[in-house]
């Protein structure tokens, strides 16, 4: 069963984020993806040993364009130009999926059920319905502004599904 306390710190996340990117990251708290935001965002959905959904997550344009960026060693104009045409270029979504992979370090804990990264959900790509309800659900949840060093910042939100 999902628990509060399997939501990351904000320096949990900034840390994983600054050891795979290799650059220092910034992480503060932040806005939740909004549902106009959903339709371009990274959309990551996490499952427990059964099957079952157990976690979402989702990376607005902004913040997958500047991580996919810097993971891929781009220059920040790669990551701009995805943002100015309003859609993840290929091999910026290839970064994000590995990163949505890492961040699944996130969510497992010793002596917890084992979570994997079940499916990744790229921006123009239909999102499953109950991924889109968790997403946008209140309650357990973490909403954080990432900021990777000299490309940029997005929003980061993590659900718990109950």
């Amino acid at each position: 069963m999902s628990d509060v306390s399997l939501l990351p710190g904000t320096l949990a996340v900034r840390n994983l984020f600054e050891d795979l990117l290799g650059r220092e990251v910034t992480v503060s708290p932040g806005e939740p993806i909004s549902a106009d935001e959903v339709a371009t965002s990274t959309v990551a959905l996490f499952t427990d040993p059964t099957q079952n959904l157990f976690a979402v997550l989702g990376m607005d344009l902004k913040l997958s364009a500047n991580a996919g960026a810097a993971l891929g060693l781009l220059p920040a104009g790669a990551a701009e130009d995805s943002i100015d045409e309003k859609q993840l270029f290929p091999n910026l979504a290839e970064n994000v999926g590995e990163l949505c992979n890492v961040l699944t370090s996130l969510l497992n804990r010793e002596g917890s059920p084992h979570i994997k990264l079940h499916q990744v959900v790229y921006p123009g790509d239909p999102l499953p319905a109950d991924a889109r309800a968790h997403l946008m659900a209140l309650g357990r949840r973490v909403d954080l502004l990432v900021e990777v060093n000299r490309y940029g910042k997005g929003k980061f939100s993590l659900s718990l599904a109950p």
